[in-house]
């Protein structure tokens, strides 16, 4: 028989209070691991060690949980490329290079958040919203790409629209198997996918 002192202890119950960043953090890993769909209410609810009352009582749905979450990633990934836009004295090229660099910076901090941002259907009138405004960030990289192409700085050979994807869909794969906690940091994991993808874009 298992001693009382070597059984796990038990997660809090009651309610969740002000926390509402665990309350989103445990959501997002949820609907990562079983999707979205799937989730209910009373399984986030187990998983918090809360009744399902007192969840109710401070989340008004398991779709505000998911605005939340993709806010995250979107507001996070707009910020970074806003700057990189907004950088009047750099190349074309230099503010294509900080995009992309942010964008690994982004993901990597934010991973559960982009995780689930990038597995979005439009299933929903939040993930239809988030699809928008990912069509929104795509354009404005295409631009930054288009830019880069105008003044020389990358090879034109190929239309810019398809370098963006490309580039950004090679940033986007990172979610599928990097860890922030492996044994190449955050840091070393930018500077090598940003020197790959600008060693074979640069003009000869």
């Amino acid at each position: 028989m298992t001693s009382e002192a070597a059984q796990p202890a038990p997660r809090r119950r009651g309610r969740p209070g002000n926390d509402q960043a665990t309350v989103l953090r445990e959501a997002i890993e949820l609907f990562n691991l079983q999707g979205y769909d799937a989730t209910s209410m009373g399984d986030l609810a187990a998983r918090l060690g809360f009744t399902k009352s007192a969840l109710y009582h401070h989340v008004p749905s398991k779709e505000h949980l998911l605005q939340q979450a993709l806010d995250e990633a979107l507001d996070s990934l707009a910020t970074v490329v806003a700057a990189a836009r907004s950088e009047t004295d750099a190349t074309a090229i230099e503010r294509l290079r900080h995009a992309v660099r942010g964008s690994v910076d982004t993901l990597i901090e934010h991973l559960p958040a982009v995780t689930l941002l990038l597995r979005v259907r439009g299933n929903s009138p939040a993930e239809l919203a988030a699809l928008a405004r990912r069509r929104e960030l795509d354009a404005a990289l295409a631009e930054l790409v288009a830019q880069a192409a105008a003044e020389g700085g990358i090879r034109t050979d190929i239309p810019p629209d398809l370098i963006s994807r490309l580039l950004f869909g090679m940033v986007n794969s990172l979610s599928e198997w990097v860890r922030p906690s492996g044994r190449t940091s955050p840091e070393a994991i930018a500077e090598a996918l940003t020197a790959i993808a600008f060693e074979g874009l640069l003009a000869p």
